[in-house]
Order: structure tokens, then sequence, then C-alpha cells
């Protein structure tokens, strides 16, 4: 029975790993992306233009498996976590990425768990215990610590403090948005099918952000780089990135397609020194790790003292 069971056990994981490699390496590439075609684009056109792109990739596999009558029926609560999960988070990280670099708006994307944590204990009375308690702390002292370095309020201040706190903060809003979107989904949205729930989210931001994209567009027309990195950005980094985010979940669990967000800033940086140019410092290594502990805590993925109570159950 063991020799039987180990076969396919060596056959799953691969294929768990392999979704988790690169579905963080396509997140974190989306930032890369947005960086290139906002400086042209424009932060809410950019964000338009993602979200209608993924629409149009996703809306077609969901009336192929004949979705459509059950999007009718709950159209409302999808289109709401498509503005709270991607139109406004995208919208706020594009605007974020025209002052401070990739790297650290990716890092500032991991708090998206923590800000989720919070979310649930207040509005669903999620239970926290005393290690979620503290990794809520730990993980608000890390965003402190990296804020106080970034505005630079320790030594000069001035205008590009203040730009670089609300680039930072329109990147904490945009986790809180992700936060209050799982809370709404859990709430609303249990039982519907996966597919239908990303298709009809990114359909409903495409819908609520058309209008002050149409009232932003830019004067003159964007170049090719511009228009290819918002392809990437709707089918890759949106369309098939929410596919195979679905499918982390069924084959490795909730909890670990959650860890993607901890890896997800390592591509980040790593694309953003390729690429952009980018440079990483010691303070903000230090500061990242700080987050991911506290993050880890506060969803419960770490968890003090397991590893001594297994070791003793064996």
């Amino acid at each position: 029975m063991t020799a039987a069971a180990t076969p396919a056990a060596a056959t799953a994981r691969p294929r768990w790993a392999g979704d988790f490699v690169l579905l963080s390496a396509i997140w974190g590439a989306s930032f890369l992306f947005m960086d290139l075609a906002t400086v042209e684009f424009g932060a809410v056109p950019t964000a338009a233009v993602r979200v209608t792109i993924a629409a149009l990739f996703l809306m077609p596999l969901l009336l192929k498996r004949g979705l459509g009558p059950q999007l009718l029926r709950h159209w409302k609560p999808v289109f709401v976590v498509g503005l709270l999960n991607s139109g406004i988070p995208f919208a706020l990280y594009c605007f974020a990425l025209l002052t401070i670099p990739t790297g650290l708006s990716a890092v500032l994307n991991a708090t998206a768990p923590l800000f989720g944590a919070a979310v649930a204990w207040l509005w669903l009375k999620d239970r926290l215990n005393a290690s979620r308690v503290l990794g809520l702390v730990i993980g608000l002292i890390g965003v402190a610590l990296l804020v106080w370095s970034k505005t630079s309020l320790s030594a000069s201040g001035g205008a590009s403090a203040g730009a670089n706190l609300l680039a930072i903060g329109a990147c904490l809003l945009a986790c809180l948005c992700y936060g209050t979107a799982a809370s709404f989904t859990k709430r609303y949205l249990v039982g519907l099918p996966p597919l239908l729930t990303a298709a009809g989210s990114q359909l409903g931001a495409a819908l609520g952000l058309a209008l002050p994209a149409l009232w932003l567009w830019p004067a003159h027309m964007p170049g090719a780089r511009s228009w290819l990195s918002l392809l990437a950005l709707g089918v890759l980094c949106t369309g098939l990135a929410y596919i195979l985010y679905f499918r982390l979940i069924e084959h490795a669990g909730p909890a670990r397609a959650l860890a993607v967000t901890f890896v997800v800033p390592v591509f980040a940086v790593l694309y953003g020194v390729a690429f952009l140019g980018e440079h990483i410092t010691p303070w903000m290594v230090l500061c990242a790790a700080v987050i991911v502990c506290g993050t880890a805590l506060s969803t419960g993925l770490l968890r003090p003292g397991r590893r001594i109570r297994d070791a003793t159950s064996r």
C-alpha cells in the first residue's frame, strides 16, 4: 500500500510546486508590467484596460461552461467584488508605481493577508488567538518601519517624503480592499463556481472603471510597449493567473495558495533589478522579513509550537 501511494505523491507534489512557483512568478511580473504601462496610460486607464482584457479572456470560458444564467442571478455581489478585488486596488497600485519602485510596492502587497485577517475579525467575528494578534502587531511594525525609511521622516522630509507617503498609502489602501473583498466573498459568494467569480468580477471591474478611464484617457496614443504590457497584464497576470490560482487552491489547499503572497515580492524585486535598474537595500529586506513573519502569524500559516506538538504526536 505504501509503495502504491509513493508514486502518486511523487506525481502530485511537482504539480503543486510548479503551480506555486509559476503563479508567484506571474504575479511578480504584474508589477513590472504595470510600471511600464502606467507611464503612458496613467493609473486609471491602465487598470481599466487590464480588467477589460481579463474579462474578454475569461467570459467566453464562463459562457462555454453554461454559467451565464448563474452570473445574472448573482451579478450585484460579484460586481462589488470586482471593484474591491481588482478595479480599485489595480488603479491604486498603478498610481503608487508612478512614485515608488516595483519591489517596494510588491513588499507592501504582502500585507494583503494581514488586512484580510483584521477585516475578518472586525466584520465576520473571525476569532483571533494570541499568536494571530501578535502577528498583526508584528506586521504593522514592519510596515511602519518601511514607511519611516521610505518617506525619510527621520532625515530630510519635504515633498519627496510626502509623495512617497501618498504612494505607500495607496498600496496599503489597495491591500485593505483585498482584505475587504475576501470577507465580502466569504459572506455573500460562498458556493459559487470560482470561474464565475473570476470572470464576473473582472467584468464588474471593467464596467466600474469605464467612465473614469475614458475621462482620464491619455491625449497621445501610448506606444507598442505599453500596449504589450497591458496585454500581458490582462491575459497572463489576471486571466491565466486566476485559473492557476484556483487550481492551486484545489491541489494544495487555500493556506498554501495564500502563501504565494509571500513569494511574489521576491520575483517582483528580481524583475525590478533586472529590467528597471531598481536597487534593494538591506533595510528593505529586513522590513519585508518582518512583514512576512507578521502576516504568516496573523493568518495562521505560522503557528508557534506546532512542530513541537507534531513531533510529540509521532
